[in-house]
């Protein structure tokens, strides 16, 4: 059984759908969707219709992300701020323009049921964001840093790949996990169109919310596999090339 996980989506369908292509799981291997799978394209709500659908046939774990959390709360309070709706959340209402109150309840019993982070049994940590506190995220105080952080990866990035992990001066946050999996920090910020590989961390969003691709690892190897680029397959959204 492999185990793929999958960086950010931001309703880009017809990225997720290549990339699957080129994966090509098989029903008994896993896929862990590393949060953020709303906000930006314009197919956000036909993303979730999909992968509810692919879990029916595929092991399939859901990581809530921030984007993830701001179209909960517009289903099931209607809040839209000005910040959702300028980084993606007008497309995302847009494209629930055609659905119904039944869709939209199952939709939102999706978002209901997404963890904010999944421990294997290898002692792997996959997350969207990160975790603040020094002593593991079973005793993070601010849950939205499950969602929002983004210090573990610059902690990440900063540290000396020389130290080894038994060393007292390896980032005690990153001592609990094996390896860690987040998204939410796309790789383009530091240079890279791939996941990257710093300390145990791998950041796997390389960037389909804007001009990258959508990418996979195959956990426990470093065997990726990425879409094309995600503005590529949606020509006619300009207001986002």
């Amino acid at each position: 059984m492999a185990t793929y996980a999958i960086g950010d989506i931001h309703g880009a369908l017809k990225a997720l759908q290549q990339l699957l292509e080129r994966v090509n799981p098989q029903s008994e291997d896993q896929l862990i969707f590393l949060g953020d799978l709303v906000d930006g394209w314009s197919e956000s709500a036909q993303t979730i219709d999909f992968v509810m659908k692919l879990s029916r046939d595929i092991p399939c774990i859901f990581i809530k992300g921030n984007h993830d959390v701001f179209c909960e709360n517009w289903l099931t309070k209607g809040e839209k701020s000005t910040v959702w709706q300028k980084h993606g959340g007008r497309a995302t209402i847009n494209s629930y323009r055609m659905y119904s109150v039944e869709q939209k309840q199952r939709h939102i019993d999706f978002f209901s049921r997404m963890p904010l982070y999944h421990i294997d049994e290898e002692n792997r940590l996959f997350v969207h964001a990160g975790f603040t506190s020094m002593h593991g995220p079973n005793k993070e105080q601010y849950k939205s840093m499950f969602t929002w952080d983004r210090t573990l990866w610059e902690m990440a990035m900063v540290a000396d790949a020389s130290i080894s992990i038994d060393s007292t001066a390896y980032p005690k946050r990153l001592k609990h996990f094996n390896e860690i999996y987040i998204g939410h920090t796309p790789t383009q910020s530091f240079g890279g169109e791939k996941p990257m590989h710093k300390m145990n961390v791998w950041n796997v969003d390389t960037g389909a919310a804007f001009k990258g691709k959508l990418s996979a690892i195959e956990v426990g190897t470093e065997n990726v596999w990425q879409s094309d680029e995600a503005w590529i397959l949606y020509p006619d959204e300009k207001g986002r090339n």
